[in-house]
Parts: C-alpha cells; sequence; structure tokens
C-alpha cells in the first residue's frame, strides 16, 4: 500500500505560478513512476506530468515549457511547478504513483488540491 498526500494548491492569478508537493508513504520502495494528474468540472482526469524512478520525465502538451516534475532528494516526494499560470489550468490536481509488486501493478492516488487560476 502506499499513501499520497499533496499540498500547495490555492488561488493564483493568471501569469503567476505555484508549486505543487506530493509526499508518498508506505510501501514506496515498489514505486516506479509517479505523476500528476487533473480533472476539470465535467472533465475527466488528464495525466500532466510524469516522472519514473530512473528520472524520466514526461508532459501533456498544454503544460510544455510551462511547468516542471521533479523529485525531492527522498525520491518519495515529487514536485510540480507550475508557471505562467492560464485559467484553463483550474482544475482539482491529483498526485499519482504506480508501484509493481511481483507481477502486479497497482495506481494509487492522492486526495487532489484544488488549483484555481483567475483571469
Amino acid at each position: 500500500q502506499v499513501q499520497l498526500v499533496e499540498s500547495g494548491g490555492g488561488l493564483v492569478q493568471a501569469g503567476g505560478s505555484l508549486r505543487l508537493s506530493c509526499v508518498a508513504s508506505g510501501n514506496i520502495f515498489s514505486i516506479n513512476a509517479m505523476g500528476w494528474y487533473r480533472q476539470a468540472p465535467g472533465k475527466r482526469r488528464d495525466a500532466v506530468a510524469t516522472i519514473t524512478s530512473g528520472g524520466s520525465t514526461g508532459y501533456a502538451d498544454s503544460v510544455k515549457g510551462r511547468f516542471t516534475i521533479s523529485r525531492g532528494n527522498a525520491k518519495n516526494t515529487v514536485y510540480l511547478q507550475m508557471s505562467s499560470l492560464k485559467p484553463e489550468d483550474t482544475a482539482v490536481y491529483f498526485c499519482h504513483a504506480h508501484s509493481i509488486d511481483g507481477r502486479y501493478g497497482y495506481d494509487y492516488w492522492g486526495q487532489g488540491t484544488q488549483v484555481t487560476v483567475s483571469s
């Protein structure tokens, strides 16, 4: 089992910045990738950025050049630095972790943190 706790959401004006944090606990050594997803009202949950245990990163086209995903030194923390925020970035942001336990993969989610960008 892996538990994820996010923090850092809030209200910001367009063009501003926010940094989200996610701390993983539990069976963290089974985690092979972490990332951030977001879900706006009435829309599906979409991937925003991911980082593997090897440090490879991936981004949605809509956030490339504006958002940066990184890990803390302890490897159980992942950050999302968001810059040049736009109103369309408004959503609940969820931390995600994928773990491998033997032959099986598991997905874990945080409770979500609200990001609101005003125009």
